[in-house]
């Protein structure tokens, strides 16, 4: 399980990452291009980046499918709860249930349905082609318009996405069955920064306070706390 965790974390990590870095190359060489450099306009001009947009469009789809299992992963989902909070804990409990059960059946009604359409789109194509079995009748699929792929890779997102988010509530459903509770996400939390553990309140002359006995004291002889201190 562990692994799949951090899987759904690489990826999004990784397409997050390239797709910013694609389209900071891509505004950088488009606004280059345009400057009149002796030998550098000329290479620039050459370079192609009408991929990039098309690339980006895809990495944020993908990112936004697996995104969405994490989301119910982690409990980052914003959710309209007061009423769910105002019943009573048996009758707040079937009802949360009955909306994680009902994401799972939606999840997985969009990734059958997607994987369906990928097949038919071109997956049964690729799929016979590579096994050496007769392709009589079956359409190739459509190509992407910049970067040429098969466009059911691209849409392999919805069903793999969807799959995993159904799994993801069910996930969660079966462990709020068993221990009640839900996961929650501190959207003021950093992952990387340790939390500052503030001061307690009335400790503040603690803090403040020294322990070699610096504070003003009175001088007086007769005083009782002053007995060494004066010849």
């Amino acid at each position: 399980m562990k692994l799949l965790n951090h899987l759904e974390e690489w990826l999004i990590t990784l397409l997050m990452g390239a797709a910013t870095v694609i389209i900071f190359v891509s505004v950088i060489h488009r606004y280059a291009s345009g400057m009149a450099i002796p030998g550098v306009q000329d290479y620039l001009l050459r370079m192609n980046f009408g991929w990039a947009q098309e690339a980006c469009i895809y990495m944020f789809v993908w990112m936004a499918k697996f995104g969405a299992a994490y989301g119910v992963r982690t409990g980052i989902h914003v959710g309209v709860d007061v009423l769910i909070n105002r019943m009573k804990d048996q009758n707040r409990a079937r009802f949360v249930l009955f909306g994680l059960l009902a994401g799972a059946l939606f999840t997985g009604i969009v990734g059958t349905l997607g994987a369906t359409f990928v097949w038919e789109n071109g997956a049964h194509y690729a799929t016979y082609k590579l096994f050496g079995m007769d392709l009589t009748g079956i359409p190739e699929g459509p190509t992407t318009p910049d970067l040429e792929w098969p466009t059911w890779i691209i849409y392999l997102a919805v069903p793999l996405g969807s799959f995993l988010m159904c799994f993801r509530f069910l996930q969660v459903a079966v462990s709020f069955k068993r221990t009640g509770e839900l996961p929650h996400h501190d959207h003021g939390h950093v992952e990387g920064l340790e939390e500052e553990v503030g001061i307690v309140p009335g400790a503040e002359d603690k803090v403040l306070s020294t322990d070699g006995d610096l504070h003003a004291r009175d001088l007086r002889k007769d005083n009782p706390n002053n007995k060494g201190t004066h010849q």
